[in-house]
């Protein structure tokens, strides 16, 4: 840093917070710390008795703070993402619509990696609304040397986007209730329309809603049939267990669809069922889901609209977080559930 007169400090960074004083009413930065004087701010400064600043001599090998976050955020962003102005050197990261929020994890510790350069996220996988924040941004020093920020860019062009959103397709789904008792009218299906609120509210018309006893061969008919008609997805809700009267596993099986699992090392969400018809995701979801606020078909299902194909190995990695804490009052997804 360097001693130099406050007229001739214009572009140049505050090495320290510049106080002002207002008796009676006023304490504090006028200026601070890695502040860039502007052209305007000469007249304030000198008001306030500051014919003299200390400066950080910048070249054109070193970037300051402000100018280094945002183009490591520039470089690491992908789709459906907007930056926030610098404050206090961070840079965020917004998502510009709601979505699936996908973080190439990797090449995020490589990133971390470089000395002095410093990028966090959320979780990956998760689901977020517009103008969440998922991540940000800032370097250690007020200044720091330009190759650093270059060797970000760099590993950045080669992987693609780090950080990005996957927006949502509106999915045409078919709901399927399975159960005697529901079938017989002996209870009222309660099941059914919970989850078309979860389908509807993260933007997935539901086309056909049908109740069915507990048949394989019907339920297996009745996907076929749901299929046909357009739905570009299928939920079959109810009859997931061992228990010799729940036919829903064997339905699925029965459409000659491929299974992906039956059962996932999530709880709850244990007799969870995925599997793929033509492309076709089918969902057979356990009793757990009309229960519990979240479950397995929430951490399941953004991925699916936003357009994964969801693999096993997907699913075996859930169990890392797989541990719903049952809280008193849930905060999901603001908790460690579903978060390998």
């Amino acid at each position: 840093m360097r001693k130099i007169k406050t007229s001739e400090a214009v572009g140049m960074v505050l090495c320290h917070d510049v106080t002002k004083i207002v008796p009676g009413e006023f304490k504090g930065p006028a200026f601070k710390k890695g502040h860039v004087v502007k052209e305007e701010d000469v007249p304030e400064l000198l008001k306030i008795g500051k014919e003299n600043l200390y400066v950080w001599e910048c070249d054109k090998n070193s970037l300051h703070e402000n100018d280094a976050a945002i183009r490591i955020c520039e470089a690491a962003a992908g789709k459906n993402l907007f930056l926030t102005q610098p404050k206090e050197g961070r840079v965020n990261l917004k998502s510009a619509q709601r979505g699936l929020l996908k973080i190439n994890v990797e090449v995020l510790s490589e990133i971390n990696a470089i000395e002095e350069v410093t990028l966090a996220t959320r979780h990956t996988n998760i689901a977020v609304e517009k103008e969440e924040t998922v991540a940000g941004c800032r370097v250690i020093p007020l200044i720091i040397k330009q190759e650093k920020v270059e060797q970000v860019e760099e590993i950045c062009a080669q992987s693609g986007p780090v950080i990005e959103i996957k927006p949502y397709r509106q999915l045409k789904t078919g709901i399927i209730t399975t159960g005697n008792e529901v079938y017989s009218g002996r209870i009222t299906d309660c099941f059914g329309p919970m989850v078309r609120d979860k389908l509807e509210n993260i933007g997935c018309p539901v086309i056909r809603h049908d109740l069915l006893s507990d048949n394989s061969a019907q339920i297996a008919t009745k996907i076929k049939e749901q299929i046909s008609q357009g739905a570009e997805m299928v939920v079959v809700t109810g009859g997931m267990s061992v228990d010799p009267d729940d036919a829903t596993p064997g339905g699925v099986k029965q459409t000659g669809a491929q299974i992906i699992t039956y059962g996932t090392p999530l709880f709850p969400g244990a007799m969870f069922l995925l599997a793929y018809l033509d492309n076709v995701p089918i969902l057979g979801l356990p009793g757990c889901v009309m229960y519990h606020q979240a479950t397995v078909f929430d951490i399941i299902l953004p991925r699916i609209v936003a357009g994964e194909t969801v693999t096993r190995t997907d699913i075996t990695r859930l169990g890392h977080g797989g541990l719903c804490l049952d809280c008193p009052t849930c905060r999901f997804p603001h908790c460690s559930f579903g978060k390998g």
